[in-house]
């Protein structure tokens, strides 16, 4: 048996050079089959001779004609094992035009004489015969590919429209998707009880968890790309209740883009923790300021650094610098924006800000129109144990980058900062609120200064819920810091926006932050993304709370006491004006914070620092 399968195999590879001419010699064979068959059934497989002369001498017309109708309508180029409802309207198409054109040929040479009713029959046989064939392969191409399958996941599907109908398909086809749909549910009463490729339409979407143990489910799909929020939301409230794990299809942005397709099922995405719509900012407008642009990124290889870079590359600048000290991360991310824009100039850059001799030479090299400043310490605990290091990075470290911007008469530089720079309580913060004060206070010509203020970013390095993920994965248990503590959330691709929006609107002295909604409680976003995992909290996945660490508070606030809130162009992007500033005597402050931070004093650098928080 084996040497058998062995022999065909290699008979088949011998055979690949020749496929187009075995697919034309096969659809010739066809139409010629159809074509005798037609004359057999007309008289009752008892052919006379003058009718076997007419069958032998209108033959080659008939190929003829078939094979240009054939090849007219691309049959010769299609894969039999994908062919689809086009394919076959293409078929009709050919077949239907060769027996129009045949049938004009004969009644003109041999006018009504001819058997009409052979005609028909040939034209009913061809099409059969060609459709037929493509079809049987299929059938037993999917027929084979269930065979090959491992046990099957019993699953059912949310959704009943034409993402599912696709989904469905999509698993029919693809022997790497185990799954045997056991049904689907849809808030459509119209729906019920009907069939999709053989499954049946149960019920809405409110009975999933009785239909799940009904029918003994082990996942859920969903398949609603288009949902709006609240529509996803309540969708992913009824998959949490019934305690299994849960995939959806990609959004419909990422189908519409091409950038996936409706088999790419992947597990629930931070958007759908937020709570609320992710936020779209002014695209014209961004490619109006970035396109032909030099870019410089510092810290383009972290969390927030690498998505900006995706983000600017996207808006067709002319130069993107990426200015990172971490050699892996850069490379990557060089690797990934050159593959995916071929035509970009992207330079990497290995350098620390706090190399004032490389930073300037990069600067005056590259002569960057636009510089965002991403490079910065951000881990609030392991900041509290290295404060010299993070004033020194975080602080020193933006001054350098800052003044030689200046220098270098860059025309706009945004300043990464965190919501924890407002009334900060850690070292993190401080330092960060320090920046900001610093870039407000070097505004002016020749470089704008402007700073944007994140929430969290979820899913960034060092975020909570990456942390949460991992302590899924190892059995719990997941840890909060107290159940009261809130934060404001923000997706990457929203951070990254929020930055470009900024610096395209900063004219220079703004602190911007994003309209994130309401703030979300930790203790919430844990219990979700347990549930998420298919597991509940508590009797799955142990919940502990172990207290506010050093530089943590229970909430963040978005603007300070003496800071004035104000409208922006964009109705999601809020400002921020300090009027009550006094930059000469921060200067003089900042100047002895620097020099207690060369000489490494720890305690006296930490004493002024909390002095200048509370004075700016």
């Amino acid at each position: 048996m084996e040497d058998t399968t062995i022999s065909l195999a290699s008979f088949i590879a011998r055979m690949l050079p020749y496929r187009r001419a075995l697919i034309i010699a096969i659809h010739l064979l066809l139409a010629m089959m159809a074509y005798c068959l037609a004359f057999l059934l007309r008289f009752d497989f008892r052919l006379p001779a003058e009718q076997w002369d007419r069958f032998l001498y209108t033959l080659p017309l008939l190929l003829l004609i078939r094979g240009g109708g054939f090849a007219c309508f691309h049959l010769y180029g299609g894969l039999w094992r994908y062919v689809s409802i086009e394919d076959l309207l293409c078929i009709f198409k050919a077949v239907t035009l060769g027996s129009a054109l045949f049938a004009a040929g004969i009644l003109l040479v041999m006018g009504y004489g001819f058997p009409r009713s052979v005609l028909l029959i040939d034209w009913l046989l061809c099409l059969t015969m060609v459709g037929g064939v493509r079809l049987t392969i299929r059938a037993w191409r999917e027929s084979s590919r269930r065979n090959q399958r491992s046990l099957d996941t019993q699953a059912i599907i949310v959704g009943a429209g034409d993402a599912a109908e696709s989904l469905l398909r999509e698993i029919e086809r693809n022997v790497d998707l185990n799954y045997r749909v056991v049904g689907l549910v849809d808030d459509d009463p119209e729906k019920k009880w009907r069939r999709i490729h053989g499954v049946p339409v149960l019920e809405s979407i409110d009975h999933l968890p009785e239909l799940c143990r009904e029918y003994q489910v082990q996942e859920i799909l969903i398949a609603i790309p288009s949902a709006t929020r609240e529509q996803r939301q309540r969708v992913l409230d009824r998959c949490r209740a019934t305690g299994l794990p849960f995939k959806t299809v990609p959004a419909l942005a990422e189908l519409l883009q091409g950038h996936a397709h409706i088999g790419q099922l992947r597990e629930v995405q931070p958007a759908d923790l937020l709570g609320r719509e992710p936020i779209r900012l002014d695209l014209r407008r961004l490619r109006r300021e970035l396109q032909g642009r030099c870019i410089l990124v510092t810290g383009a290889a972290g969390s927030i650094g690498v998505e900006l870079c995706r983000q600017l590359a996207s808006f067709e600048p002319e130069t993107l610098v990426l200015f990172d000290r971490a050699e892996s991360g850069l490379y990557f991310i060089d690797v990934e924006l050159k593959r995916t824009y071929p035509g970009l100039r992207i330079e990497p850059i290995i350098g620390d800000i706090l190399d004032q001799r490389k930073v300037e030479q990069v600067i005056q090299r590259c002569r960057p129109d636009l510089l965002y400043h991403a490079a910065a310490y951000k881990h609030v605990p392991l900041m509290e144990e290295h404060p010299l290091e993070a004033m020194e990075n975080n602080i020193v470290g933006t001054e350098i980058v800052a003044l030689a911007a200046r220098a270098g008469r860059v025309k706009k530089f945004v300043l990464i900062s965190t919501d924890k720079a407002v009334r900060p309580v850690g070292i993190m913060g401080m330092t960060k609120r320090m920046a900001e004060c610093l870039v407000l206070c070097l505004d002016g010509s020749p470089t704008t200064f402007v700073a944007v203020r994140f929430g969290n970013v979820l899913g960034s390095d060092g975020s909570v819920l990456p942390l949460f993920r991992w302590q899924i994965a190892h059995g719990g248990p997941v840890t909060v810091t107290d159940p009261d503590a809130t934060r404001y959330f923000m997706l990457p691709s929203e951070a990254a926006q929020l930055v470009l929006q900024a610096g395209a609107m900063g004219r220079g002295g703004e602190i911007f932050f994003l309209d994130m909604g309401n703030p979300v409680r930790i203790l919430d976003l844990a219990h979700n993304l347990i549930r998420l995992s298919g597991m509940e909290p508590s009797r799955d996945i142990p919940v502990e709370v172990i207290g506010l660490r050093p530089g943590e508070r229970l909430r963040e606030e978005l603007v300070l006491e003496h800071e004035e809130l104000l409208p922006s162009e964009h109705e999601k992007v809020l400002m921020v004006q300090n009027h009550s500033f006094d930059q000469e005597a921060f200067q003089k402050d900042f100047d002895v914070l620097k020099r207690l931070i060369a000489v490494r004093d720890q305690d006296g650098a930490i004493y002024q620092l909390k002095t200048m928080v509370g004075r700016y």
